[in-house]
């Protein structure tokens, strides 16, 4: 596995929405919204029994780089790879899952929140993280401190960043991009508004 491939996605956008399906029905017409305001990297999170078909139903919207989010095992690696999920995010990093995702070939983005993390993730041929919980491990003062002794390494900085909070992360060399719920609210759908979030999101990058 190239891990150069995560990269890739990772630079498409300087945000990855975290989408949290309730309808499968939903997941089109959300996809065109996001894609259209400028960001076609979507992470499906498997919270919800409607995410694997939601996942499926977005691979048809062109332009978009559909993956799968909370991936917490194998099991749930082999459901969003029968899904077609094109790359693969999860909370934190395991032996098995780790092993399991690099065996698949699949883009893999693991979260982690100590220099422990990633050391593990290096072990594994890796070389691009989720810093995350972000705002509640330390935040902006903990990731410059972890990305120092680690040159090289990108990251993904997610949970708990708003659009107001995205700049300061982004400014950051080692930080590719963001992950937020925040251009996906919650509720009814809503397209225009998801896609006026998207371009506000899109809008934002490096300095």
């Amino acid at each position: 596995m190239s891990d150069s491939a995560i990269e890739q996605i990772m630079a498409l956008a300087p945000v990855i929405p975290v989408i949290v399906i309730d309808r499968a029905e939903d997941a089109v017409p959300m996809a065109e919204a996001l894609v259209a305001g400028g960001l076609p990297v979507l992470e499906v999170t498997l919270r919800t029994p409607a995410a694997l078909d939601a996942i499926k139903a977005m691979k048809s919207v062109a332009g978009a780089v559909v993956g799968a989010g909370t991936v917490l095992n194998a099991k749930m690696l082999d459901d969003a790879l029968d899904a077609g999920a094109e790359f693969i995010v999860s909370p934190g990093l395991t032996d098995s899952l780790g092993e399991a995702a690099v065996a698949a070939g699949i883009p893999f983005l693991p979260g982690v929140a100590n220099a422990a993390n990633i050391m593990a993730g290096l072990d594994l041929g890796l070389g691009s993280f989720k810093f995350f919980p972000a705002a509640t491990s330390g935040g902006i003062p903990a990731l410059k401190a972890l990305a120092g002794p680690f040159g090289g390494v990108t990251f993904c900085p997610t949970g708990g960043i708003s659009a107001a909070t995205a700049p300061e992360w982004l400014a950051l060399d080692p930080v590719l991009c963001v992950g937020g719920s925040w251009v996906v609210p919650s509720g009814p759908l809503d397209t225009a508004r998801i896609e006026a979030l998207a371009r506000e999101a899109a809008a934002l990058a490096h300095p």
